[in-house]
C-alpha cells in the first residue's frame, strides 16, 4: 500500500512538472474580467468557438494544437515587446483536456515572452465566462 501511495504521488508530481506554466502564471476569469485592458488577450482555440462568442477585446490566433495556429500566434505577437502582458485562453472543453492552451503558452515562452498568462477555464468559455456576465462579444465583432 505504501509503495502504491508513493507511486501515485510520483505520477502526480511528474504530471504537474509537465505543465508549461507556474501557478502564478494562471488567471481565473474573475481575476481577468475587471482587468481586460491591461493585457493583450488572445484566443488560441477553434475558430467556430471564437466566431460564436469570445472575450471582449480579444483577438484570434488559431488553434494552439495545430502548427498553423502556432504560426499565426507567433505572427500576431512578433512585434510586441517581450515584456508585454499576454493572456491566452481557449475554453473549448474542460481545462485538463484542452489541446490548445499548453502548446500556445509554451510557444510564447520559447519566444522569450516573460509575462505570459493562461486563463484557467475549468469547464468551457460559456459556463465559466459568458454565463457569469463577463464582457463578451457574440459573433465576429471585436
Amino acid at each position: 500500500m505504501r509503495r502504491l501511495c508513493v507511486f501515485a504521488l510520483s505520477i502526480g508530481f511528474a504530471l504537474a512538472a509537465a505543465e508549461p506554466w507556474t501557478q502564478s502564471e494562471l488567471l481565473s476569469p474573475a481575476q481577468l474580467a475587471p482587468d481586460l485592458n491591461s493585457a493583450l488577450v488572445i484566443h488560441v482555440g477553434f475558430p467556430s468557438l471564437y466566431h460564436g462568442a469570445h472575450i471582449a477585446g480579444s483577438s484570434y490566433a488559431g488553434p494552439g494544437s495545430k502548427e498553423q495556429g502556432i504560426e499565426e500566434l507567433k505572427k500576431k505577437v512578433a512585434n510586441e515587446p517581450r515584456d508585454r502582458r499576454i493572456v491566452l485562453y481557449c475554453g473549448c472543453c474542460p481545462w485538463d483536456h484542452c489541446p490548445n492552451i499548453r502548446p500556445a503558452f509554451a510557444a510564447l515562452k520559447q519566444m522569450g515572452f516573460t509575462k505570459v498568462q493562461a486563463l484557467q477555464i475549468p469547464t468551457n468559455l460559456k459556463a465559466d465566462w459568458v454565463d457569469h456576465g463577463y464582457p463578451t462579444v457574440h459573433g465576429d465583432a471585436q
